[in-house]
């Protein structure tokens, strides 16, 4: 009788689904908290961004946050709308610049304390030495993709 030794296991299914149902059910359990501050958590990491940056140029805010400019447009609008972003007038008649009001600033101070309490929860449930290897793991992964990434942004 032959003993058969374990191999290693290959992938079951789509890592493209597999990743997306994962986010959706993270992006579930941030957007809960942000809710209560009335935000989404797209419109809290652009308040993000901007406090970091800004002033910044729209063109820069786009390509930090790897977003088109049109996309970029219609994420601002809302947060114009609400008083808590400013696009003025730059150096010269030309440009633009992004910036937090006081109210953005408020805004952004109210919504990462929630923030911060949905990456606690996120931390407990799924344990932190999870979440550090989940994160090692992302990183490194990012790293790989990197040089395809780049190979395809030529493509269009």
């Amino acid at each position: 009788m032959a003993v058969s030794t374990p191999t290693r296991s290959q992938p079951q299914g789509c890592t493209n689904l597999k990743l997306r149902q994962f986010m959706r059910r993270v992006s579930q359990f941030y957007d809960t908290e942000m809710a209560q501050v009335g935000l989404k958590t797209t419109q809290y990491s652009l308040l993000s961004c901007v406090d970091k940056l800004g002033p910044v140029r729209p063109g820069e805010l786009a390509a930090g946050l790897k977003m088109d400019a049109s996309t970029l447009t219609r994420n601002l609008r809302p947060l114009v709308d609400a008083g808590w972003v400013v696009v003025g007038a730059g150096a010269d008649a030309r440009s633009r610049l992004v910036s937090l009001t006081p109210a953005g600033r408020e805004k952004r101070a109210e919504a990462k304390r929630r923030w911060k309490m949905a990456q606690t929860g996120i931390n407990r449930l799924l344990g932190e030495d999870q979440v550090v290897a989940l994160h090692a793991l992302i990183d490194a992964s990012m790293e790989r993709l990197a040089p395809a990434a780049a190979e395809g942004d030529g493509d269009a």
